[in-house]
C-alpha cells in the first residue's frame, strides 16, 4: 500500500469553514448503500447516497488537490470543495455518509465535522485502509464524527464505519450475510432501538431483498432514489401511476420514504473494477428531489464540472428542479409539504413528468454506457459531460 502522510484535519481548513458550516444534528437524514462487486451484475462497487438535509439548494464541483483531486457533493453557499457531504476522486476512491443518531457523544465534546472529515479523506485516501487509518489517526474528542461512512475504492474494496469521537467499527461488504450495507440514521454498533431512519431503513431492506443475488446493478439503485412507498402504509406501486385520475390529486405522505421532502441530492458511484483504470470510476448526481429531476455522469478526469450543476446562486439542474417540486408539493407548512400529489408524477391522461424524465434519463445511461466502451480523453469526457448535464436540463425546463 502507497505510504500515506496523515497529520491532523487540517486547522486552516477547519477555520475556514467552521463559521458556514450548514450542519447540525437536527438536519443530516440520508440513505445510503455499500455496494461490493460480489453483488452486482458487472463485479463492480456500487456507492449510494439519498442526502436528506435542510441545506437543499446542493451542487457539484471540482476540487484540484495534492495527492488527489476530486468531485464533490457541496451545499450550494460552499463551493470550495472543503465540506463535502459526498464524493469521489482521482485514485477511484469514494465515500459518503449518513448521520448517526445512537453513537456514544459526551455534552461538551465537538460535533459537526463530518464534512471536513470527508474532504480530507478525498483528498489523502486511495484505499478502504487508508482512510481506516485516517480515522485512527484523527480519532479525538475533536473530531467532530458521529456517523457512518460508507466507502469503495478501486481494489476491490467495500466498507462501513461507525465513527464517534470515541471509536470506530468497520464492517466490509463482502464479510457481511449480504455483499452490500444499507445505512439510514443510526448504527449496529451504538444504542438498540435509539437514533433515527428505521422505517426508511426496512424499506430499503426490502428493495434490496427484491435482486436476485450477483444481479443488483446501476438502475436498481436509481429506482430505489426515487422511492415513495412506506412499508407500513399503503402506496400504489410505480407501474399503477399511470392509472391514476389527472385531475384529482392523490396525495403520498412522504417524510418516511427514500425520496422525500428534504432529499437535495443523490450520488451513486459505479466505482472501477479491479484491474481497470480509476479513472473511469463514475459519479452519477441528480440534484434536487430525486423525482423531478435527471441523472448526470461525472469524472475526475474531467477537471471540471458543467455548468448545470454547478454555476449560478442554485446550480440551472438544481433550479428547474425545486420549480417541479413546488408544482408536486403545492401545500404550504412544514408538516402539509410533506405531502405531494402523485398524479404529477404519472397519470391516466399521461401529463405526468417523470415517464418523460426516465425516457431522457435512460437516454444518457445509454450513451454514457456506449461513451465508456471505448477510451476517451480527460477532454472528450469534459465535453461529454456537459452535453449530458444540458440534455438534463433541457428536459426539465421544456416540462410545463
Amino acid at each position: 500500500m502507497r505510504k500515506l502522510r496523515f497529520g491532523r484535519l487540517l486547522p486552516a481548513v477547519l477555520l475556514a469553514v467552521l463559521g458556514t458550516l450548514a450542519y447540525t444534528a437536527s438536519n443530516e437524514e440520508c440513505t445510503t448503500a455499500v455496494i461490493s462487486g460480489a453483488a452486482t451484475a458487472d463485479g463492480k462497487p456500487i456507492l449510494w447516497k439519498n442526502r436528506d438535509t435542510n441545506s437543499l439548494s446542493n451542487k457539484v464541483v471540482f476540487v484540484n488537490e495534492k495527492p488527489f483531486s476530486y468531485l464533490a457533493v457541496v451545499n450550494a453557499k460552499d463551493t470550495s470543495g472543503r465540506t463535502v457531504w459526498s464524493g469521489l476522486n482521482a485514485a477511484g476512491f469514494a465515500i459518503e455518509n449518513s448521520a448517526s443518531y445512537n453513537l456514544p457523544e459526551k455534552a461538551d465534546e465537538t460535533k459537526g465535522h463530518e464534512g471536513i472529515i470527508m474532504a480530507d479523506a478525498l483528498r489523502t485516501c486511495e484505499t478502504v485502509d487508508d482512510f481506516e487509518a485516517f480515522i485512527q489517526k484523527n480519532l479525538s474528542p475533536s473530531l467532530g464524527s458521529h456517523a457512518n461512512y460508507g466507502v469503495i475504492d478501486a481494489h476491490g474494496g467495500a466498507a462501513s464505519f461507525e465513527v464517534s469521537n470515541e471509536g470506530y467499527k468497520r464492517y466490509n461488504a463482502g464479510d457481511a450475510a449480504e455483499p452490500f450495507i444499507l445505512k439510514t440514521n443510526f448504527s449496529v454498533s451504538g444504542t438498540a432501538d435509539k437514533g433515527a431512519g428505521y422505517i426508511r431503513f426496512d424499506r430499503e431492506t426490502a428493495l434490496f431483498k427484491t435482486v436476485p443475488p450477483g444481479k443488483l446493478d446501476f438502475n436498481f439503485i436509481l429506482r430505489a432514489a426515487r422511492d415513495l412507498r412506506n412499508p407500513y402504509e399503503h402506496t400504489p406501486a410505480p407501474e399503477e401511476w399511470k392509472n391514476l385520475a389527472a385531475d384529482t390529486p392523490y396525495w403520498v405522505h412522504s417524510n418516511y420514504t427514500i425520496n422525500r421532502v428534504l432529499t437535495a441530492s443523490v450520488m451513486i458511484v459505479h466505482g472501477a473494477g479491479k484491474g481497470e483504470n480509476p479513472q473511469r470510476a463514475t459519479m452519477w448526481v441528480i440534484l434536487g428531489e430525486p423525482v423531478t429531476s435527471i441523472a448526470v455522469p461525472l469524472w475526475v478526469a474531467a477537471g471540471e464540472t458543467p455548468a448545470e450543476v454547478r454555476e449560478g446562486k442554485d446550480a440551472p439542474i438544481t433550479r428547474e428542479a425545486d420549480r417541479l417540486k413546488a408544482i408536486l408539493r403545492p401545500l404550504k407548512g412544514s408538516d402539509r409539504h410533506e405531502y405531494l400529489d402523485l398524479t404529477k408524477l404519472d397519470n391516466r391522461a399521461g401529463t405526468g413528468w417523470l415517464p418523460g424524465n426516465l425516457k431522457v434519463e435512460n437516454e444518457i445511461l445509454d450513451a454514457t454506457k456506449k461513451f465508456l466502451e471505448g477510451t476517451p480523453s480527460p477532454a472528450e469526457m469534459a465535453a461529454f459531460e456537459r452535453e449530458m448535464a444540458a440534455k438534463a436540463l433541457a428536459r426539465l425546463q421544456a416540462i410545463k
